[in-house]
């Protein structure tokens, strides 16, 4: 049965080729390349273990090689949302913050946000807040020293 090597890894390249065509990243195309290779050597070669190294050999080339480059290009890249705009800016307390009550809403970038405080104290309407964090769609808050102590 000389035929048998060839036929297994054609069926090892067709595998791979299904797994990377089902997946949204490169995961397989690898194998996938090494196996062609060894299944090209099938047609030169009857060592079975001279096809497994060439598989290995260029898997782990391919994947050296080509990994980082579609890292780079392939890989999607955290975009920033616009509620992400608000981290960091000063806010204007536009209803009394109060965690005990779940009261409380700032203005920021004139949009309208509930807001809590980061520090669990009651911050009065009109303070000047800095925005800490985004939980779901509330901003938690801390106040702004302003020196008027």
């Amino acid at each position: 049965m000389p035929w048998l090597p060839s036929v297994v890894w054609l069926i090892l390249l067709i595998l791979f080729a299904l797994v990377e065509a089902a997946t949204v990243g490169l995961v397989s195309v690898w194998f996938a390349a090494g196996a062609l290779a060894a299944l090209l050597a099938t047609f030169f070669t009857a060592n079975i273990w001279l096809q497994i190294g060439l598989f290995a050999l260029v898997s782990a080339v391919a994947l050296v090689l080509l990994r980082p480059l579609s890292k780079k290009y392939v890989s999607p890249k955290a975009v920033a949302t616009n509620a992400d705009r608000v981290l960091g800016r000063e806010a204007v307390v536009t209803e009394e913050i109060d965690n005990l009550t779940a009261a409380g809403a700032v203005k920021v970038l004139g949009t309208e946000w509930t807001a809590r405080s980061t520090t669990g104290q009651a911050i009065p309407a009109g303070e000047t807040v800095l925005v800490d964090r985004i939980e779901g769609v509330k901003l938690f808050v801390t106040p702004v020293q302003t020196g008027k102590e």
